[in-house]
């Protein structure tokens, strides 16, 4: 099949992906949110809610530096600031309109203090980090009867190799609108990106345990000299349908929660979307074209 015959071309595009992305990461960095770098979360609720250019005007003039205004639900905005003490609290709430005709209400008031923040980051990463060694784990042992042409640990070694390509490409995505549109880092990120490495891993696997089951069939059929590279190309072709129809139904449905949903899960709803089809395009194009690479460079 074509995906393996030029998986030349597949692999010199997600380098390039990858490194424009590593380029974002390193140059322009993360834009936090106050879940990581600590502040003030503000929810205040309206009777009317008032015009939103309107709201962050009157907050800009309190001199707080960054700060986000985000819709939430029919009533209310999300106002993230810089940490505020009693004084910045009072100031915020009367610009708010607190205590005034348009019956505006302070539903929830939190502050996260930088060392929590940094405590949240690092258990963000860790939770990266588990759900990928588990994921290897799992794959090395479910493939743990495949050691021909292509040793059981490499269908593990294929597998972070898509799940790298895959959370690192969506992040360079968001740096990049990070940098450009303002848009944050925060632990709603961290989820899609645990979201992502799940559905990357269920499509990585289901072209994998296609590979396996032809290479049984090749064992007892009239097959047993099939080239390894026919047999993925086989596999891969097999599948090519039900991973596209599958990815598109959810590329659907994330495109309506993005284009209707709620602000405040736009953000969520685009970082899925660019996951679904960053791991469509690696469990086809990258991890099962991975496979035959290594068994090139096992035969030399």
């Amino acid at each position: 099949m074509f995906v393996v015959r030029y998986r030349k071309i597949w692999f010199t595009l997600s380098a390039l992906l990858i490194a424009l992305s590593v380029f974002g990461i390193v140059k322009y960095g993360f834009k936090e949110s106050v879940d990581f770098k600590g502040g003030t979360i503000t929810e205040v609720k309206y009777v009317e809610r008032p015009d939103q250019l309107g709201l962050e005007s009157q907050i800009s003039e309190l001199n707080l530096g960054g700060f986000s205004v985000r819709p939430s639900g029919e009533t209310n905005y999300i106002i993230r600031t810089k940490e505020l003490d009693d004084k910045g609290r009072s100031a915020l709430s009367d610009r708010l309109g607190v205590g005034q005709p348009s019956g505006a209400v302070i539903e929830r008031q939190n502050t996260i203090g930088p060392v929590a923040g940094a405590e949240l980051k690092g258990k963000a990463f860790k939770a990266i980090a588990v759900v990928v060694i588990m994921i290897v784990l799992f794959v090395t042992f479910a493939f743990r009867k495949v050691s021909q042409p292509v040793s059981s640990w490499k269908y593990g070694l294929a597998t972070v190799v898509a799940l790298f390509h895959d959370v690192l490409i969506p992040t360079g995505v968001f740096v990049f609108l990070g940098h450009y549109m303002g848009t944050e880092i925060d632990l709603l990120f961290v989820t899609g990106l645990l979201a992502i490495l799940g559905y990357s891993v269920h499509d990585t696997i289901v072209v994998f345990d296609r590979v396996r089951e032809n290479l049984r069939l090749n064992r007892e059929g009239a097959n047993k000299g099939e080239d390894f590279e026919i047999t993925v190309g086989k596999s891969v072709k097999q599948t090519f349908g039900r991973s596209i129809n599958t990815s598109l139904t959810i590329f659907i449905t994330l495109l309506a929660l993005y284009l209707f949903g709620s602000v405040a899960t736009k953000d969520f709803a685009l970082l899925l979307i660019v996951g679904i089809i960053v791991g469509t395009y690696s469990s086809i194009f990258v991890a099962s074209p991975l496979l035959v690479t290594f068994q090139k460079w096992s035969k030399k």
